[in-house]
């Protein structure tokens, strides 16, 4: 498999990046055999756009899906494109005043990175900001568990630089963290609830 394509697995996940991205999937391979409903749909939603689409055995499908539970379903991706900090002012320009910017520091459970990532699609995040160390990046299992918004969503990695280019931007900027973490200057730390705080924990450090 190229480098600029990766493997989604799930019937949620495949369906997204079909629904939404179709023009980035490269194919589809479905369970031979299979007779879940939404396999077929998946199918029918493929084809007429043109996605090549096979059956094959669940074997195949267990090989590519790399230990994710795939329900029948996987697909080839173009790699999801990951924006550098410096563009992100081109992203809060183009909102045109709408733009909202995620920021996840520590983030180290790819599930939890995935349903914040879910939560942001629903929310209409502009870009999501993780770090380059020390937390979990994009990758199969949260691919899956996102429901396919990781493959919407503009990521960057890179903490402080992009809070520093959203500072001399935003009009205002708001951060919420744990009880146990030490707010950075980056961002202002505020008191949270409990989902704002599995949302964004800004540290000291963070890169």
């Amino acid at each position: 498999m190229s480098k600029d394509s990766q493997w989604i697995a799930g019937i949620n996940a495949v369906a997204s990046a079909i629904e939404h991205d179709g023009d980035n999937v490269r194919e589809v391979l479905l369970e031979a055999g299979g007779r879940n409903p939404r396999i077929t749909e998946i199918e029918g939603n493929a084809r007429r756009l043109g996605i090549e689409v096979r059956r094959v055995p669940q074997q195949a499908l267990d090989g590519v899906a790399g230990g994710l539970r795939h329900q029948g379903a996987v697909a080839r991706y173009a790699a999801a494109k990951t924006w550098n900090e410096d563009e992100l002012p081109g992203l809060v320009e183009a909102a045109a005043g709408r733009a909202l910017i995620l920021v996840l520091d520590g983030v180290q459970d790819p599930h939890n990175l995935g349903a914040c990532l879910r939560s942001a699609a629903a929310a209409k995040v502009t870009a999501v900001v993780i770090p380059k160390d020390k937390a979990v990046q994009v990758n199969a299992t949260v691919r899956k568990t996102s429901a396919g918004a990781a493959l919407s969503l503009g990521m960057i990695t890179a903490v402080t630089a992009a809070a520093a280019a959203l500072r001399r931007q935003a009009p205002r900027l708001c951060g919420s963290c744990t009880p146990s973490s030490t707010s950075s200057s980056a961002l202002p730390c505020a008191a949270s609830s409990s989902a704002g705080s599995s949302l964004s924990s800004i540290r000291r450090g963070a890169s």
